[in-house]
């Protein structure tokens, strides 16, 4: 008796343990991806995907969000949205951009590109045209570090070797904003809030609960999101992380996530490590990495 796709599927995908099944298993899901990256402007099914992947429509949304953290349709909005965005920061009219990426509708970029991007299409198009960001620098315990908010919160926190090359990342991030030095008259907040950050970095004190605007794709603030409920002293590892989140399959975007994190120690991603227990990354080098948990440990066992 002939064996149908699905069957053949099951059986590849059933022996679980083995290196060939799984290794079957991840190349028919980078098949769909890279299937999906080629047409994203077309109208993709999950049938005529599942087709790609010789998987039942079910077994193939369960396996691909298992694998890369989200669904097909998600997959592929996330690919118009890129698109999209580039369209933008090449100089096209938005509208142009929209249909030239796929989405099909004007209602419907709009509502994606404010969960995604944190600002309306025209803003980014603009590199942040029309928004005020205060920014304000000092020497920390970890070196030189900028702040940065806008009115929904702080949007930017780095750290670098002199103020040049943090101005640089923060006019790479927002390139038509309206960047302002803080003088403590205009924006006391910041500098209250830059106070609060040094002391903990400097002093011990205690992880200052500011507010957050964050940016960037559903799935990574769903990991920041997360990482802001990790206790002082504890650490976690990517799998762990990806696991909490009900994502355990997505441990590589989990890790990606954390490198992708501009608003450094107020989302405490220096508390996730290799499952080894290696420092894995950091963005801003693994000596202030190292650095923060130290601090941690002592803070905790003072106490």
């Amino acid at each position: 008796m002939s064996r149908s796709p699905e069957q053949d599927s099951d059986w590849t995908t059933g022996v679980g343990d083995s290196a060939a099944g799984e290794s079957a298993r991840v190349a028919r899901l980078v098949r769909v991806a890279q299937h999906i990256e080629m047409h994203a402007d077309e109208a993709l099914t999950l049938s005529s995907l599942a087709k790609v992947a010789a998987l039942s429509p079910s077994r193939l949304q369960k396996q691909f969000k298992a694998a890369f953290g989200v669904s097909p349709k998600a997959y592929q909005d996330a690919v118009r949205m890129r698109r999209f965005k580039q369209s933008l920061k090449d100089g096209s009219k938005v509208t142009d951009a929209i249909f030239a990426s796929g989405f099909g509708s004007v209602s419907r970029v709009y509502g994606e590109a404010n969960r995604s991007i944190g600002m309306p299409p025209r803003t980014y198009r603009a590199g942040g045209a029309g928004e005020v960001i205060v920014y304000a620098g000092r020497t920390t315990a970890l070196g030189l570090m900028m702040m940065a908010a806008t009115d929904r919160g702080v949007c930017f926190v780095e750290f670098g070797d002199d103020e040049a090359s943090l101005m640089g990342r923060l006019r790479s991030e927002f390139p038509e904003a309206e960047l302002i030095a803080s003088p403590a008259r205009n924006a006391p907040e910041l500098d209250a809030w830059m106070e609060a950050l040094d002391q903990h970095i400097s002093a011990g004190a205690p992880r200052p609960d500011l507010p957050l605007d964050m940016r960037g794709t559903a799935f990574q603030v769903k990991v920041w999101q997360f990482l802001l409920s990790i206790r002082e002293g504890d650490v976690l590892s990517y799998s762990e992380v990806a696991a909490k989140i009900d994502k355990p399959r997505a441990v590589r975007a989990v890790a990606s996530a954390c490198g992708k994190n501009r608003i450094g120690v107020l989302i405490p991603c220096h508390r996730v490590l290799r499952g080894d227990g290696g420092l894995g990354g950091y963005r801003w080098g693994l000596e202030r990495k190292r650095a923060l948990l130290e601090a941690e440990r002592r803070s905790v066992t003072r106490e």
